[in-house]
């Protein structure tokens, strides 16, 4: 049986002042992240037009390895207790490839 993969593509707008502060921890959630069964990639990148603003790009095997990621202890002790209080914005899309 065929799966599709799940990607996610995230904007986070950082509040001013807490760049430094969320930097680090988004190190922790990539490498625990890459560690995860089913995780095809996660890439994070910095807007040229905003240093506050970050965009993630994450891949998973398919949508159980997803939720999986989103509901384990290191994503919610990282990234909903930590970094969201230090977010002005959070934008989160998830996408299927299509083949055209």
């Amino acid at each position: 049986m065929k799966t599709t993969p799940v990607h996610v593509v995230a904007r986070w707008k950082v509040k001013a002042g807490k760049l430094e502060q969320v930097l680090p921890l988004l190190k922790e959630i990539r490498t625990m992240s890459l560690r995860e069964e089913g995780n095809l990639f996660y890439e994070i990148h910095q807007s040229k037009a905003d240093v506050n603003t970050l965009i993630l790009f994450e891949g998973y095997a398919d949508e159980t390895a997803q939720q999986t990621h989103v509901q384990s202890a290191h994503f919610k002790r990282i990234v909903t207790e930590q970094i969201v209080p230090m977010l002005k914005e959070r934008e989160v899309t998830l996408a299927i490839p299509i083949n055209i």
